[in-house]
Parts: C-alpha cells; structure tokens; sequence
C-alpha cells in the first residue's frame, strides 16, 4: 500500500459518501471500500449475540471469531458475516439506532482500522470512504474529501433509502437518528468525525451525483497526473 494508491472521502451520514464512492470507483477502475459498512456488520455482531454496544473487547474478540468480509467479485461488494450476505441487514434502522456507539469502542476501532489497512493493501487503487478514513486511517493518501449536506437533505436521502429498503419510517425519526450519530460520531475520543487537514471539501446539498462525481473525478486524475 503507497499513498498514491488511496482516495479517501469523509462526512457524516447522508452526506452520499457512499453513493459517491461507488461511482467514482468505477470511474477510476478502483476498489471501493464501504468502512461504514464493517461497524454496521459489528452492530449486528452485537444484536444477534446479545452484546452490549459499549463492550468494545466482546465485539472485537467476536469479530476476531466470526469474521468480517466483502465480496469483491459483487457490485457492490457485499458485506459478509461469517460467509453470510448481511448487505441488507446492516442497512435497517434498529442497526443505524447502536452502530455509533459500537464505532465509539477503541477495541473495534483497532480491529477494523487493521482490517481496512489490509484490504487497501490489496488493491492498486482504492477509494474508501467513512468517518475517519482520511483523518485517521489513511492520513497520507494522496486526495481526501470531505463531504457535507444540509440537514434537511441528509434526512430525505436516508428516509429514501430505507423506504425502499422496506422500512416504514417517518422523516422525524429519522432526523433524530442522524442528529444523535453526529453528535456521537463528532465527540467521541476515538476517531471522531472531523475534516482531514487539507480536504476538498465538498457541499452535496444542492448537486447532483454525476455533478459530485465529475468535480471529484477532474482532482484525483488531476493529482495523479502531478506525481
């Protein structure tokens, strides 16, 4: 793994960090590492073993024995638990209700961040995206973004998406949701949300996808034309 082989995108829920990383993988011919992914997999872990969100070394020893993965060969890849296709699961709301909480546990943290070092190391060009990939995990990559999105935005894309995911949720509930992940995610000792130093910040709120996208595209091949 190099610095040059790492695009990272950071921001707090909602923001299309996601949606973001998928299309700009593919625009690249990168791998695309979901790092969210993997603490929602542990917050399932914790609901179906019965193990409390803020008992890191539980959650860390079961991942140790039942095992986080992807499916790289899928499109997305799919988030794997135990051989398990767990992509779906992780997505609902009682999974969004604890998995700041688990992603506040040092022990976790630990866990995953040498997971997500391997998985970087096995790709020559990689974007991966998060609460902490570029602040903490891949300091040195060569592009970090940040992005970010009005409340109100934030909260419509994620009633869509659990909506169509088959979840009857208000939009209330679901702003609660994520006002109570920032303010976890932002003020925890471990990793918290924050702007890479030197990140593209990047306001989603009133643009497209492809807008997003294109504009990011443009800087990555930009930068690595430069080295």
């Amino acid at each position: 793994m190099t610095a040059r082989s790492i695009i990272t995108i950071d921001g707090a829920a909602g923001t299309g960090k996601s949606s973001v990383a998928g299309l700009l993988a593919k625009k690249l011919d990168a791998g695309c590492l979901d790092s969210g992914a993997m603490y929602r997999a542990v917050a399932v872990l914790a609901i179906d073993f019965d193990i409390k969100p803020t008992d890191g070394l539980a959650l860390a020893n079961k991942v140790n024995e039942v095992g986080i993965s992807f499916n790289w060969e899928k499109d997305p890849p799919t988030v794997m638990l135990g051989g398990v296709d767990v992509s779906e699961r992780i997505r609902e709301l009682d999974i969004s209700g604890i998995v700041s909480s688990v992603a506040k546990q040092p022990e976790v943290r630990a866990v995953l961040m040498d997971q997500q070092r391997i998985i970087a190391s096995t790709h020559p060009l990689l974007v991966t995206e998060g609460r902490d990939q570029g602040s903490v995990v891949f300091p040195e990559a060569i592009v970090h973004f940040f992005l970010e999105a009005d409340l109100a935005e934030r909260t419509k894309r994620r009633t869509k998406q659990l909506q169509e995911s088959g979840n009857d949720v208000h939009p209330d509930v679901v702003a609660e949701d994520i006002k109570n992940r920032d303010h976890i995610d932002s003020t925890r000792s471990d990793g918290p949300l924050i702007c890479p130093e030197g990140a593209v910040v990047i306001n989603t709120s009133n643009h497209t996808l492809e807008e997003v996208v294109e504009k990011m595209e443009h800087i990555v091949r930009r930068t690595l034309s430069n080295q």
